[in-house]
């Protein structure tokens, strides 16, 4: 079996590879075409964040057999083409959910206690105990839209906090745990003073947070992001705080990440963010750890080993 691994990653998974007798071409500086010139006698591709995976890449590697993402997100895979030329498709979902987590429960920290702002303070010589007074976790009605890896991590975290989670997830059924209850759409707008988004970027969900969305809610609530940028309008977002409908954000993810390349109203969008005191903003390292760099590899090569588990048992069959 012949990789091509076509973005950078983490050292660990090369003494994986080379474990278990895996030939592997580590090019992490390939550009798109590269990918394309070298797929032909691939039957593996590893990437990460860089390059979509359409049908005219795939139509390059004609002996490709598995697709391979290291993170959560599949948004860069066209999952139909895939299925369509029989083309498995992993990610790691599992290796980050931890990171994405704990992540999300420190913006939410930072933005409730004030932290960023009186530490700025602090530093230029200002102590200001009234005016950086926090808000507490606890007894607060938590409302998450995707309850997969990271949306079931997250909730896990939450309950130590007192608080009351409700989870939402159209592809799934009776899912509520000694974590979150499974609620509707509709009631977590009524009933939501913060909204956690950990879905993945779809036709579906894409800018799924926009402004018929957010006055929808009953009462002003506080929204994270650490899914995809694409699923909350950052026009729609800046609109909501100035409103006061939504009290705060916390954003790992942006619509646009590109900082230098914002269309005239991300621009206007964004640096209003950036002006005020009630977002948190961070440059989408939600899972962005050490460990979860490691553990991403596992996760992989976990899924690399059983899909050759069954592969092979089928033949013999055969």
């Amino acid at each position: 079996m012949k990789i091509l691994i076509a973005d950078s990653m983490h050292s660990s998974l090369f003494t994986m590879f080379e474990e278990r007798g895996w030939t592997y071409s580590y090019q992490p500086e390939f550009k798109r075409q590269d990918i394309i010139d070298a797929l032909p006698g691939y039957d593996g591709l590893v990437i990460r964040s860089k390059t979509f995976v359409d049908n005219e890449l795939m139509e390059a590697g004609k002996q490709l057999k598995f697709i391979a993402r290291a993170g959560a997100g599949l948004d860069l895979i066209d999952l139909d083409v895939a299925a369509l030329r029989k083309i498995d498709v992993f990610h790691a979902g599992k290796g980050n959910r931890d990171a994405v987590a704990e992540h999300a429960l420190g913006m939410l920290l930072a933005l409730f206690n004030n932290i960023i702002r009186a530490d700025r303070q602090v530093r230029q010589g200002t102590w200001d105990r009234e005016g950086n007074r926090g808000v507490e976790i606890m007894e607060k009605t938590v409302g998450i839209i995707g309850y997969g890896n990271n949306g079931g991590a997250t909730a896990k975290r939450l309950s130590g906090f007192g608080c009351k989670v409700l989870a939402y997830d159209k592809y799934r059924d009776n899912y509520s745990d000694a974590f979150a209850e499974e609620a509707s759409i509709e009631r977590i707008m009524q009933e939501a003073d913060i909204l956690s988004l950990h879905i993945p970027l779809t036709s579906e969900t894409k800018f799924l947070v926009n402004e018929d969305f957010i006055q929808g809610f009953t009462k002003p609530f506080y929204l994270l992001n650490l899914s995809r940028g694409e699923t909350a309008h950052l026009r729609a977002i800046a609109d909501g705080l100035k409103s006061g409908k939504i009290k705060g954000a916390c954003l790992d993810v942006l619509e646009n990440e590109k900082l230098k390349n914002l269309k005239p109203d991300q621009q206007e969008a964004f640096d209003y963010l950036c002006s005020v005191d009630n977002v948190v903003l961070t440059p989408h390292i939600g899972g962005w750890t050490h460990e979860s760099y490691y553990r991403i590899n596992e996760v992989l090569v976990s899924q690399i080993e059983r899909w050759l588990d069954v592969t092979s048992t089928i033949s013999s069959v055969h």
